[in-house]
């Protein structure tokens, strides 16, 4: 009775309940009967299982139906109905007089009394015996609800934490003996970087175990590789002296932009150069005390030296050497004329990077340089670089950059720097054959154990051949150990798919913008655009292409002119800021949920990983991952809604050259419109079939594509030099 008593509360307490986890809990139930002591066990045995299938029951409501199986399977003095509240014809229990040898009784009777039935005295009905293969499933079928719901508790742990808990990088390093000694009697004068058998840490994670580094002065070094494997981190490293580098060799990393204030912009370049700086503010006080009527004689020798000084590094000369750095970099004579304070974060990042170029320091340390410029600013950074007398260290994931700057590549990956010569198409052509040739000796290798090991297997037992099994037994011992060619994973990112609209679904008639009477951006915009549209807009920063790309969005208004959107077109907007507006407090699991609630967790993860993040990065803290990884989490972010016409503001900043190479693959494979700003040359020739140029306080689209418009930059940067 009490086995289709606690059936009749499951199904009427679970109605949702499906056949395999019902049989599953009835087994538990009547299996364990006499093994339970409370309903706090009974709770641990099924209340997982009940949890999973219950829509409204919370943890109470579950304890108290435990309360009532156990009631069920163990009756006591009126109690026992089929809810545990009547009679369930347990009746009075019988106290016996003496000891009773069950297993005695069980021999000798073939029908016991029912006064003292016992699980040990009847034989088990066979139909309560556990159907292995169900058990089996919903074993199985319970593992994976409750992994599920550790995921959750995962991210709402995560979500709870107020602040993110960052930990720190950190290294450790062996110093010869001999460059110890060196340093500390100021002999060593090797302008060469030199940096062996480190190791860098993040946290728990090992980023470079027993690499190397060298640097050959006056060449110039891409460094490369995957997101998040440390190469930002290594070069904070070095410019912080956490990794030991001659004490003699000046290092400046452009990392922080510069601090705004009343400086001009030329004079924030100038003062760079403390030693020019220097000299002149003596000339200036040595002159106010000759003009003031001092009649030291020393005064004027001193100021004859500070004159010869500022002639031999020519210090007439810095100005103009400033300016055309600035000018380069987008700064307008009017612009470098203006205070720092009125510039953008942009722009003041900017400036850091003109103040490193114009100081030239032994070693520079450039990290993402091209993510704050134009194409025309890129062009020209280029053509400076390679010209530039000192070292250089540089990570980009810029392909055209990499191919036109550097002499080297430093490649990281497996925990190692590996150095190539060449630019990177000669590294990529370079590592590719490595490959294949390491490919061919691996199975080479591999066929010769094979065929040693068949000989061995086939005259083991041979007396006759005993003495050449035992000699290839030890030939194969002595090979090295054989290790597969590492190949890294291959990137893949994929849009949602969507239905056709009709064209058109964009249009710009007439459309104008402009911040005041004297701010005019641009007018007279007529433009159009479809589902097969690829547009690609270029323009140099401040000719307004975000701006053109939020009328389009609906975030700004425009001015003048007209905008018509299908009614059935759904827009996905990435801003150039939309990484750094991510909730940093979270996992990426929950960042999606917060923004998309009511969906279930796997659609969180199945969007996270078709852009790469997937596994246990799903749920790590935003705030912990590296900045390409929080562009795939952004544009994960966008694709939740489903958008059928992708609007896209410089979406390869941070993203890795493997990821840039997937984002333009999968744009070409996406089935909705595309309108993109970027400075990736070789983004923009993947996936452009439109060129909108922004310029001259209007935007065409030009024939002959992204060709046309670098002979256009040439000719303009030409025109500047000469």
């Amino acid at each position: 009775m009490s086995a289709a008593a606690c059936t009749a509360v499951l199904k009427r307490e679970f109605p949702s309940i499906d056949g395999e986890l019902l049989s599953y809990v009835e087994t538990v139930l009547q299996s364990s009967a006499d093994e339970f002591e409370n309903g706090e066990e009974v709770y641990e045995a099924v209340g997982a299982i009940l949890h999973e299938v219950s829509q409204d029951k919370s943890e109470d409501d579950v304890r108290e139906i435990c309360n009532k199986f156990l009631r069920l399977l163990k009756p006591t003095n009126g109690s026992a109905g089929e809810d545990g509240d009547g009679d369930g014809g347990g009746g009075q229990k019988k106290i016996l007089a003496a000891p009773i040898n069950l297993g005695q009784m069980a021999a000798t009777q073939e029908t016991a009394d029912d006064d003292i039935q016992s699980i040990w005295v009847i034989q088990r009905d066979d139909s309560l015996k556990v159907d292995s293969r169900k058990l089996e499933k919903a074993e199985a079928k319970r593992a994976q609800k409750l992994e599920k719901r550790q995921e959750v508790k995962a991210a709402a742990a995560a979500t709870a934490a107020t602040a993110p808990v960052l930990q720190s990088a950190t290294a450790s390093q062996v110093i010869s003996k001999k460059d110890n000694k060196m340093e500390s009697k100021g002999t060593n004068r090797s302008m060469d970087v030199r940096i062996e058998n480190f190791d860098v840490s993040f946290g728990d994670k090992t980023l470079l175990q027993n690499a190397d580094l060298l640097l050959a002065t006056g060449r110039r070094y891409g460094f490369v590789g995957r997101n998040g494997l440390g190469k930002t981190t290594l070069l904070k490293m070095i410019s912080g002296k956490q990794l030991q580098i001659p004490s003699h060799i000046s290092i400046l990393h452009v990392e922080q932009e510069v601090v705004g204030d009343d400086t001009l912009a030329i004079d924030s370049v100038l003062e760079v150069d403390t030693v020019r700086t220097g000299l002149l503010e003596r000339e200036r006080e040595l002159n106010q005390l000759i003009a003031a009527g001092s009649t030291d004689p020393n005064l004027s020798n001193e100021l004859s030296e500070v004159y010869n000084h500022l002639q031999v590094i020519e210090a007439d000369k810095a100005p103009a050497r400033a300016s055309i750095i600035l000018n380069g970099l987008g700064f307008t004579k009017e612009m470098q004329a203006r205070a720092t304070r009125t510039f953008s974060g942009g722009w003041r990042m900017r400036l850091a990077l003109a103040r490193a170029l114009f100081s030239k320091p032994d070693l520079l340390l450039l990290d993402e340089p091209t993510n704050m410029l134009d194409i025309k600013a890129i062009i020209w950074l280029e053509n400076y670089l390679q010209n530039w007398p000192t070292t250089l260290l540089v990570v980009s994931h810029d392909r055209n950059f990499l191919d036109t700057v550097p002499t080297d590549i430093l490649y990281l990956h497996s925990l190692r720097i590996e150095t190539f010569k060449g630019n990177y198409e000669q590294f990529d052509k370079t590592r590719t054959e490595r490959h294949k040739a390491q490919r061919r000796e691996y199975e080479a290798q591999l066929a010769h154990r094979n065929h040693v090991q068949e000989f061995i297997d086939r005259f083991r037992y041979n007396a006759n051949r005993a003495a050449s099994v035992q000699s290839k037994i030890k030939m194969l011992e002595k090979l090295p150990e054989l290790k597969p060619v590492e190949k890294e994973i291959e990137v893949t990112l994929k849009f949602p798919e969507v239905e056709p609209l009709n064209p058109p679904v964009l249009t710009l008639n007439e459309v104008q913008f402009k911040y005041g009477p004297d701010k005019v951006i641009f007018t007279s915009v007529n433009l159009s655009a479809n589902l097969d549209s690829r547009i690609c807009i270029v323009g140099e920063n401040g000719a307004g292409k975000t701006t053109l790309l939020k009328i389009v969005v609906n975030l700004l208004e425009p001015t003048g002119g007209l905008v018509q959107l299908h009614r059935g077109l759904r827009l996905g907007y990435f801003s150039q800021h939309h990484v750094d507006q991510l909730d940093m407090s979270v996992n990426c699991v929950e960042l999606l949920q917060n923004a998309y609630p009511g969906k279930p967790i796997e659609e969180y993860r199945r969007v996270l990983g078709s852009f790469g993040v997937s596994g246990d990065l799903a749920l790590q803290v935003v705030a912990s991952l590296s900045g390409g990884q929080k562009s795939r989490v952004a544009l994960a972010k966008m694709c939740m809604g489903r958008p059928n016409f992708l609007v896209l503001d410089e979406p390869t900043n941070h993203l890795d050259i493997e990821t840039i190479e997937a984002l333009g693959k999968a744009i070409n494979k996406y089935s909705g419109g595309v309108i993109l700003v970027s400075h990736d040359e070789r983004l923009i020739r993947m996936i452009c079939k439109e060129l909108w140029v922004c310029g001259g306080g209007t935007v065409k689209s030009i024939e002959g594509g992204f060709d046309e418009y670098r002979k256009i930059v040439e000719r303009e940067l030409e025109a500047i030099a000469g």
